[in-house]
């Protein structure tokens, strides 16, 4: 029998640590369920109307890179979100059908020791796209605003300096000409810890678990308060937050294609097929407000 990674720590914080209602989602969940009740849709979006969409929008994105190429158009996509909101599997349905010179997903580790004397925002700016190209960070500069701030690896005045540089510099690059579009993609207790869950116990996807996930999951309070810190100091006009609620993730995945389709223009836009982002999963702060 394979080991479990962290020792099983995941799984005895589910059986020992969690709350009793997110204990119970779980436990008690149906096929298709979605476990937040709070979320707008009580089942998870059926696969073939996913796929049909998908295909389409696909489609869109393809138009979209020509339009880069063509143009010189830059565009900066940052994803944020609680571990295991689906961040990853969002952007891999961005750029699965986009040439990887022109789509380039960047995930930076902890910074060394060199990066760690370096003005904060350096190590990040320096992936910035070039004319015709398209940035996805997977987590970015906003580590600062949340993980840092949960497990002290920030002081308060360094936290503090962020805060009030992060709105100078994306107002820096939209007057630049860079289309800059933040994501935060929010995902209920429950859901997490089932994803985790999932994780730990497949040698496939072990690999994407780290230390910070499994301290995670003691500190969702924690990480409640410095995302609101976040959203209340970094939301501005020239860089909003798109928060999208992505307890279901084909839904989510949609809505991220779609918020970045509908950002820009581009020839050939089917905007019968790009259609509008689902206004209840899909919005501003102040749907992970409510």
């Amino acid at each position: 029998m394979t080991s479990l990674p962290f020792d099983g720590e995941i799984s005895r914080f589910f059986r020992e640590d969690a709350p009793e209602e997110v204990r119970e989602a779980i436990t008690s969940a149906k096929k298709k369920r979605v476990l937040d009740p709070s979320y707008p849709y009580d089942r998870k979006m059926d696969t073939d109307s996913y796929d049909a969409a998908m295909a389409e929008l696909q489609i869109e994105l393809v138009k979209l890179q020509s339009h880069l190429t063509e143009s010189g158009a830059r565009i900066c996509l940052v994803f944020e979100g609680r571990d295991a909101a689906g961040k990853g599997g969002t952007i891999r349905r961005i750029t699965q059908n986009l040439n990887a010179r022109v789509a380039n997903t960047v995930a930076l580790s902890k910074p060394n020791d060199s990066e760690k004397t370096q003005w904060y925002f350096q190590r990040y700016l320096k992936h910035l796209p070039s004319a015709g190209r398209m940035t996805l960070f997977d987590r970015s500069w906003y580590n600062r605003g949340v993980v840092e701030k949960v497990f002290g690896f920030c002081e308060p005045a360094e936290r503090a300096l962020f805060f009030k540089q992060a709105p100078h510099v994306e107002r820096m690059l939209v007057e630049d000409g860079i289309i800059v579009i933040k994501f935060w993609l929010n995902v209920g207790r429950a859901e997490q810890l089932k994803r985790i869950l999932a994780r730990e116990a497949d040698p496939l996807k072990q690999w994407k678990l780290s230390w910070i996930d499994v301290e995670g999951l003691k500190h969702w309070d924690a990480y409640t308060d410095a995302i609101s810190e976040t959203f209340d100091q970094t939301h501005s006009s020239d860089a909003p937050w798109t928060v999208i609620r992505s307890d279901d993730k084909k839904r989510a995945r949609l809505a991220a294609i779609q918020t970045v389709l509908s950002s820009i223009d581009y020839p050939g836009k089917d905007t019968a097929v790009v259609g509008t982002p689902d206004p209840k999963i899909c919005g501003g702060p102040d749907i992970w407000h409510a």
